[in-house]
């Protein structure tokens, strides 16, 4: 398959885990790919494994002069085609358990850093004629979380921002989707304990973690065009956990 050729792809948080997959996936199907992140030495060396098809730029997603860098780089490489808002962090904690300081740093990361994110990309993306966002929000955006409760207020709030983003950018040709990953076997479960994630893969259905892959499979599919009718929609990767 060769689903983007000649396309260019900006992922957030892209120097590891998913956003590492999901880059390399788009390279093998011919898509150039902008790799955004703060990890300046896994991002470059991913790049540097990627080759001619992979550009590597320091991306703080709470920065605005980071996003409109990278809108600048994109505009650059010929356009923009597809953008995934993977950047996230998680830090457990209940509602009690949570400082006022953990709170804003989750909501400025993970919430904030979308809002950039797109504001930043739609001018340039709606220039090249039109293309996909895929917002990497969470199961935690489809229920309930015990113990993380500023990242599910994030989740769920990227929920309802992907749904009136997609109508803001209907007429601009650009589609924006949600995807909600259960628990995935990536660096963002060393954040919490062992007891908790054990408490969290006890709640799937399938009885196991989810893969990088998996998601990136999926992020892949709502990216490209073998779904030009969906919009403002959400889809769960978790296992069954939200059912």
């Amino acid at each position: 398959m060769n689903r983007f050729h000649g396309k260019t792809v900006l992922i957030s948080g892209g120097a590891r885990g998913q956003g590492a997959a999901e880059a390399r996936m788009l390279v093998a199907e011919g898509a150039r790919v902008i790799i955004g992140d703060i990890l300046d030495d896994q991002g470059g060396a991913l790049a540097a494994e990627l080759g001619a098809a992979a550009r590597y730029i320091h991306l703080d997603v709470t920065s605005e002069a980071d996003w409109d860098a990278a809108a600048r780089l994109a505009e650059e490489t010929g356009g923009l085609h597809g953008f995934v808002n993977n950047a996230g962090i998680l830090v457990p904690g209940t509602i009690l358990g949570t400082s006022l300081e953990s709170w804003d740093r989750v909501i400025r990361i993970n919430q904030t850093g979308c809002f950039l994110g797109m504001r930043a990309v739609a001018p340039v993306m709606a220039r090249t004629g039109g293309g996909s966002i895929v917002n990497i929000s969470s199961d935690a955006g489809l229920r309930g979380t015990p113990g993380g409760f500023a990242y599910g207020a994030t989740k769920w709030a990227l929920r309802g921002m992907t749904k009136s983003a997609a109508l803001d950018f209907v007429g601009r040709n650009i589609r924006v989707n949600s995807i909600h990953p259960g628990p995935v076997d990536t660096e963002l479960l060393q954040t919490r304990t062992a007891e908790q994630n054990a408490l969290s893969l006890a709640m799937v259905p399938m009885g196991r973690l989810g893969t990088v892959d998996e998601v990136a499979r999926l992020v892949l599919f709502v990216l490209s065009d073998d779904c030009p009718f969906m919009t403002g929609a959400e889809i769960a990767a978790d296992g069954g956990i939200s059912l």
